[in-house]
C-alpha cells in the first residue's frame, strides 16, 4: 500500500459508523439495513463495526439519536406556543429526511439528543404554566399527533399537492361502483383541483393542537 493511500483513508469513528448507518437507511430503509451491508459501505469487513458499536442496537440507538439531534430545540426566547410550533414543525421535517426512524422514536434506549429533547419540550411546557399532569398529557398529544401524521405522510407518499390528486383519482379507479360512496366521490372530483398540501394540513391540525392546549391551560383543568 502506497503512503498516498494510508494518508487518503478515511480512519473510522463511532460517528462515521452511525452517520453511514443513517444514511444507508435513508436510502434504502430498515428491511434492506444489514451490519454487512453497512460494512460494505464503508469499506471494511464487518468485524471491525464491531470496535465502535458493540450490537446492531446500539447501533440503531445511536442513529435514532441522530435524528433527535436534528430537531429544533424549542426556543428559550420564544412564548410556548410559538415554540411548540416550531419543535412540531422540525420535527415532522426530520421525520420526513428518516422515515426509517418513525415507530421508533420513543421505544429506542435514549442518548443525549433524546434526553435534551425530551426535557426541554417538558420545560417549555413547564414554564409556560402548565401543571405537572396536564405538561404531561399536552406532550402526549403532540407527539402522538406528529408522529401519527408522519407515518400517515409515509404511507401515503404525495410528493406534490398535485400528487394526491393524481392518487385520488388512481383509487376512484380501483373502487368500481362509486355511485355507492358519494363523498368518495366528492373527494376524486375536488381533490384534484385544490390539491392536498401536506404541510398545510399538519400546521392545520398542529394549531388546533395548540389552540385547545392554550385554553386548558388557562382554565388551569384537564378534561375528564
Amino acid at each position: 500500500m502506497t503512503k498516498q493511500k494510508i494518508a487518503t483513508r478515511r480512519p473510522l469513528s463511532s460517528a462515521r459508523v452511525l452517520q453511514a448507518a443513517v444514511a444507508l437507511a435513508d436510502e434504502a430503509g430498515l428491511d434492506a439495513f444489514s451490519m454487512r451491508g453497512l460494512a460494505q459501505e464503508l469499506g471494511v469487513v464487518p468485524m471491525a463495526l464491531y470496535k465502535h458499536v458493540a450490537n446492531k442496537d446500539e447501533l440503531l440507538d445511536g442513529m435514532v439519536d441522530i435524528v433527535f439531534s436534528e430537531i429544533e430545540l424549542p426556543p428559550g426566547d420564544l412564548d410556548w406556543r410559538p415554540a411548540m410550533r416550531r419543535r412540531a414543525i422540525s420535527t415532522r421535517e426530520a421525520l420526513k429526511r428518516h422515515g426509517w426512524a418513525i415507530g421508533m422514536m420513543e421505544s429506542r434506549h435514549p442518548g443525549p439528543a433524546n434526553l435534551r429533547n425530551h426535557n426541554a419540550v417538558m420545560g417549555c411546557l413547564r414554564k409556560a404554566g402548565f401543571p405537572f399532569e396536564m405538561a404531561v398529557h399536552a406532550y402526549s398529544v403532540q407527539d402522538a399527533y406528529i408522529y401519527g401524521f408522519a407515518l400517515q405522510e409515509k404511507d401515503l407518499a404525495f410528493e406534490t399537492p398535485d400528487s394526491a390528486g393524481e392518487a385520488a383519482q388512481g383509487r376512484a379507479e380501483t373502487i368500481g361502483a362509486l355511485d355507492d360512496y358519494p363523498y368518495l366521490v366528492e373527494i376524486t372530483t375536488k381533490l384534484p383541483e385544490s390539491g392536498y398540501d401536506s404541510a398545510v394540513e399538519f400546521a392545520w391540525g398542529l394549531d388546533l393542537i395548540l389552540d385547545g392546549l392554550d385554553r386548558l391551560r388557562h382554565t388551569g383543568a384537564a378534561p375528564a
